[in-house]
């Protein structure tokens, strides 16, 4: 069974909007793009070689589909030419040769080599999907289509670097698809940069307890009250 791997670029409150530059996704006002790149170390670049390490395709809401559409496709992979990076140069690479699967409503507009559409019922097109054979199908981005994702329990695990900043407003990986679930952890470590990577398994249900006194004093049970 195909795994569907989530993998986004997070502020500490969540936010997911532009990582990559200014004019990448400036709707709803957002001001911040590029947010990403002062923080962007060796360690960081590591990361994304690990992610991309083991065989995989694409899985794309359709903004950002037009996004790397418009980009991957046009960059340099031969070394010696100007602004050549062997970290961009292999992932052009693996992104050109993945097929990307988008959730999208018009089919006929995709150019990218090696795209497909899903279909109109994307939950059940990507279930169907997940039963056959073949590599992990990896979401990049895609914050509106993640939504979809979290709401249908689809995705089998999340990798999330958390950067040192925070936006107050901006599109979130945790948006309003998420069903309240459990998490664990499985892997984590953290960039000379101060970025937080950390990979997450779902883990069931929400687990809760109480540390509140068995015998309640009399102002609690007053504020208690109070709450409603």
């Amino acid at each position: 069974m195909r795994k569907i791997i989530a993998s986004a670029f997070v502020s500490l409150d969540g936010v997911m909007q532009a990582p990559g530059g200014p004019d990448e996704d400036p709707t709803g006002g957002f001001k911040y793009g590029g947010w990403t790149a002062p923080y962007w170390d060796d360690a960081l670049s590591a990361v994304m070689d690990e992610l991309l390490s083991t065989p995989f395709d694409l899985l794309l809401g359709r903004k950002t589909y037009d996004i790397f559409a418009a980009y991957w496709p046009y960059m340099k992979t031969e070394p010696g030419t100007d602004d050549f990076s062997e970290l961009t140069a292999e992932v052009t690479r693996l992104f050109n040769g993945a097929i990307k699967y988008v959730a999208t409503h018009s089919p006929d507009t995709l150019g990218w080599h090696n795209s497909q559409s899903l279909d109109r019922d994307v939950v059940a097109s990507l279930r169907d999907l997940k039963k056959k054979d073949g590599p992990a199908l990896l979401v990049q981005g895609s914050s509106n289509f993640v939504q979809t994702l979290l709401k249908h329990n689809l995705i089998d695990e999340v990798t999330l670097l958390s950067f040192p900043v925070a936006f107050g407003k901006g599109k979130r990986f945790f948006g309003d698809g998420t069903k309240p679930g459990a998490f664990k952890l499985t892997k984590s470590t953290v960039s000379g940069s101060g970025v937080l990577v950390a990979r997450y398994e779902p883990d069931g249900d929400v687990k809760t307890g109480s540390f509140a006194a068995e015998d309640p004093s009399e102002a609690e049970i007053e504020r208690r009250k109070n709450l409603f």
